[in-house]
């Protein structure tokens, strides 16, 4: 529906008041025929056109016969035509009908366009005749108005009228004639009607019409003839004309039949390398018994990208016998072969596929017992990790790494003994994938797994020590931090950094730990070396930043505490930006305190400005706040420094 773009943003202005006005006129409590008699009543005044064209719209919903009468004489208004045929489109019955054709000898232009596109829309078999008139109008937008909706009325009269149009078109016409046919033709499809779908369909792929009315026609003539339809599409399938492929590729997804199906599957072997993987995942997207044997054969037979793509496909099958299938391509040394067949596995819900797993594991070996095992992991499947135990001691390093990694992924605390004494009977070279799994598993098992660990960290070996510091940090809880803690004073140096570095580092993986502050503050006053002492300060920091049981009070507390024992500017640097992310009074006294030291001065001076001008500041006072801006003024040499301080003292007073 089209209308004089001049006067639609005035009707959308006045529709809009309109509706302010409607709300306060129309009482809910109204019946539809009182609202239908006002909304009339409003179409046969003296108002504006702004003012009827919502009324119009809302005919849409309370109109009847009654409101025919109201709304014909405004398909020939300019301003309210299109909000008429709203109405008229919507109101049952044959008034609407007769208004519409009646209305179409007095138009023009788009008005008659629009009551055209109405008639459509309306399905007005009376109208048949009428719109064939209208075929032969000058105006181009009629004709293709006019045959869109013979198109949409369909019937064995409009057919017979669009035929004889698709006889006689121009060049000009034809592009409108062709559209209406096809419409008209897919209607009959839609109803049943294949004999009259299939003889409007070839009348259309006959005349000289446009390319893609060619293919429309051509779809609907395959699916129309139904079975009969299976050598059309076949020749489709073969066209050189890659649109024509297209379209086939489409149609054979829809046109049914078991011979259907096994025609594509013969077409897959005879078509080219650029072609086989189009029809094949045309194949698989049919509802059809047939398709499954023939994907399970493509998998198994096919040429190496349909292979690909039918092993990428089974899985949308239920059937078991595709599993064996799966398992053999998964074993195969091509790994562009191998892996989408593992994708299919590990993506299947049928328990048969882990019981196929679990069946072959025992006797598999090489390549194919890495797969399975990994397969396992994939899969999650509890019952084959003590295979994977089994295969950690494997001679194929590629074994060991896919037992090592179903391990980590599925396994439980009571692998991990099985694992100490596996990692202590391990070259240092080839312990790292043992550790991976040992923390893994660790990390999901909680202090469960403490009894298996402690004993680790007692080891005669240093190595071996520093593999279970690593591991408590998985682990966690007050037991695990008494060991890391304990093993700060061992006799090994490069342990004592293992477990210095652990502990420095705890409230990364454990900020709401408590435990951890005790131990971190004994370093920082104990230390053996001045760098256990600067990370035990790292550490500290961090545990009262990050944890958040802590209020700012008490992390504002912590810190103060701290500052006695810190020695040197770069652990007070430290110091200086953990007191900056904590917006309370304290932390600007604090920081005030700091700058008087030269070494930090510029730091501590920064971080004031920072926190005196920070949203969300607690129980700073004003004078506390110029008192700190002022220091900064006094001694920062840094002019950008300055000049924050200053914009915030000015903002302050």
């Amino acid at each position: 529906m089209k209308t004089n773009k001049c006067s639609s943003s005035r009707l959308v202005i006045g529709a809009v008041l309109f509706l302010a006005i409607a709300a306060c006129t129309v009482s809910a409590a109204e019946s539809a025929a009182e609202k239908e008699a006002k909304l009339i009543a409003i179409l046969k005044s003296d108002a504006p056109p702004q003012d009827k064209a919502i009324p119009c719209k809302q005919l849409a919903i309370y109109g009847t016969k009654d409101a025919v009468p109201a709304l014909a004489p405004l398909l020939a208004n300019k301003d309210l035509a299109s909000w008429a045929r709203i109405a008229l489109e919507a109101i049952p019955g044959p008034e609407a009908d007769e208004a519409l054709r009646s209305a179409l000898p007095k138009l023009s232009g788009l008005l008659l366009v629009g009551t055209i596109n109405s008639i459509g829309a309306r399905r007005d078999a009376k109208a048949v005749q009428t719109l064939a008139a209208k075929l032969n109008d000058s105006d181009r937008e009629v004709v293709a108005a006019a045959a869109a909706a013979l198109g949409k009325i369909s019937g064995a009269e409009a057919a017979k009228v669009l035929n004889q149009a698709l006889a006689r078109a121009n060049k000009q016409t034809m592009p409108a004639i062709s559209e209406g046919a096809v419409l008209c033709a897919e209607r009959f499809l839609a109803d049943g009607k294949f004999s009259e779908a299939t003889q409007l369909y070839d009348a259309v792929r006959k005349a000289d019409v446009p390319k893609q009315r060619w293919l429309e026609a051509t779809r609907g003539a395959i699916l129309a003839r139904q079975s009969r339809g299976l050598p059309l599409l076949l020749e489709q399938l073969r066209s050189p004309e890659r649109v024509e492929f297209a379209m086939a590729l489409r149609t054979a997804r829809e046109l049914k039949g078991r011979e259907v199906t096994e025609a594509i599957g013969a077409e897959i072997q005879r078509a080219g390398s650029d072609r086989e993987v189009m029809l094949l995942l045309a194949l698989a997207d049919r509802n059809d018994d047939a398709v499954f044997p023939r994907l399970l054969q493509v998998a198994q037979q096919g040429s190496k990208p349909t292979r690909v793509a039918a092993l990428g496909l089974l899985d949308r099958f239920t059937d078991a016998s595709a599993v064996p299938v799966l398992l053999n391509a998964a074993g195969e040394n091509d790994a562009e072969v191998a892996t989408p067949a593992k994708a299919t596995l590990a993506r299947m819900e049928s328990k048969t596929v882990d019981g196929e797993i679990l069946k072959r594991l025992p006797a598999a070996s090489g390549k194919n017992r890495q797969m399975l095992i990994e397969l396992a992991a994939l899969r999650r499947i509890e019952g084959a990790i003590p295979a994977a135990v089994t295969s950690v001691k494997d001679a194929d390093p590629g074994i060991r790494r896919a037992a090592l990694s179903t391990l980590s992924a599925i396994g439980s605390e009571k692998q991990i003994a099985d694992l100490v004494t596996l990692l202590s009977n391990t070259k240092e070279a080839d312990r790292e994938p043992i550790e991976q799994a040992l923390a893994t598993i660790s990390g999901r098992a909680g202090a469960r797994s403490l009894p298996h660990i402690l004993p680790l960290a007692k080891n005669s070996n240093a190595e071996l020590r520093k593999v279970a510091l690593r591991t408590f940090a998985t682990i966690g809880g007050s037991d695990a931090l008494a060991a890391v803690n304990t093993a700060v004073d061992d006799s090994e140096e490069s342990v004592r950094d293992e477990a210095v570095g652990t502990l420095a580092t705890w409230p990364n993986n454990w900020p709401d730990d408590g435990t951890v502050a005790e131990p971190l503050m004994s370093l920082i006053k104990t230390g053996k070396k001045r760098s256990y002492q600067v990370q035990g300060v790292r550490g500290y920091l961090l545990y009262v930043q990050e944890n958040k049981k802590l209020t700012n009070a008490d992390k504002v507390k912590a810190i103060d505490d701290l500052l006695p024992l810190l020695k040197q500017p770069p652990e007070k640097r430290l110091a200086i930006s953990a007191l900056s992310s904590i917006p309370t009074a304290k932390s600007i006294e604090s920081l005030v305190l700091l700058a008087e030291d030269p070494a930090i001065a510029e730091e501590a001076c920064l971080a004031i400005v920072n926190v005196a001008t920070a949203r969300g500041l607690q129980g700073a006072s004003k004078e506390l706040r110029q008192k700190a801006l002022q220091t900064v003024m006094d001694k920062s040499k840094n002019d950008a420094t300055r000049k924050k301080a200053g914009d915030a003292l000015k903002a302050i007073q």
